[in-house]
């Protein structure tokens, strides 16, 4: 497991060469990181913890939704040969697509308000989540599942001790596989027709008022969220995945 001590070095390095890039370009687009942390500044003191919040609002809700929709989906399948050889060609077909190209589409039916941009990461952590959880699940061992209903175990025991904690390390490993697609995806739709949002923020600074170190400020603070996502996933293994921690 990486330490903290060297996440923190090697931020002193990018943040080194970007200091250096920086003074021999000297170019407008490229500010030092001296000036891009006093727009984060000026950021901070204005309106940039609320484009913050509402990024971080829309990923922490999509996620939400597709662990409560996926997560119990891929159990159903994993245990059921039945079903998941009736959804399996569906699934074969819609998980390679790129969920990014499906915005248009998405922003055409549901509108260009908060719940389109829920949806289309909504979508990209759901198929992640779905066949990582169908697959751990269909790795049980139907003795083992036998063995614990031969204790008396029903159903929500089952869940509560087989399930759940088995399709706990695929629903995190999925979640960290699709922060940074989600993160992406979630700039990308905060372009169209919204003026909160940090896609909103950095575009609204790059491309319209020249402003590069606040458009440096706002990708900074993107890149914090994406980190910090990271983190959380990080940390909620530990304290639910013990066992996976275990050498």
């Amino acid at each position: 497991m990486i330490r903290t001590k060297q996440v923190f070095w090697a931020l002193v390095i990018l943040i080194a060469l970007w200091q250096a890039v920086a003074m021999v370009a000297q170019i407008a687009i490229l500010p030092t990181p001296v000036s891009v942390f006093n727009a984060t500044l000026v950021g901070l003191c204005h309106d940039l913890p609320a484009h913050f919040l509402a990024s971080l609002w829309r990923v922490v809700a999509s996620t939400f939704l597709a662990i409560i929709f996926a997560a119990p989906l891929g159990l159903i399948l994993g245990q059921s040969k039945k079903l998941n050889q009736l959804l399996a060609p569906v699934i074969y077909i819609l998980y390679p697509i790129p969920k990014v190209v499906l915005l248009p589409v998405v922003l055409l039916f549901f509108g260009i308000g908060n719940f389109s941009k829920i949806f289309i990461i909504f979508l990209i952590l759901f198929f992640q989540i779905l066949v990582l959880v169908r697959d751990q699940a269909n790795t049980l061992r139907p003795e083992l599942i036998q063995s614990v209903r031969s204790l008396g175990a029903g159903r929500r025991a089952l869940f509560r001790y087989v399930y759940l904690p088995a399709s706990l390390p695929a629903i995190l490993t999925a979640l960290r596989q699709s922060i940074g697609t989600a993160v992406a995806v979630l700039y990308v739709a905060e372009l169209f027709a919204t003026q909160k949002g940090l896609g909103y923020y950095i575009y609204l600074n790059g491309s319209t008022l020249f402003n590069y170190p606040a458009m440096y400020a706002g990708i900074v603070a993107m890149s914090v969220l994406g980190f910090g996502l990271y983190f959380v996933v990080d940390w909620l293994e530990r304290i639910l995945c013990p066992w996976q921690n275990v050498k």
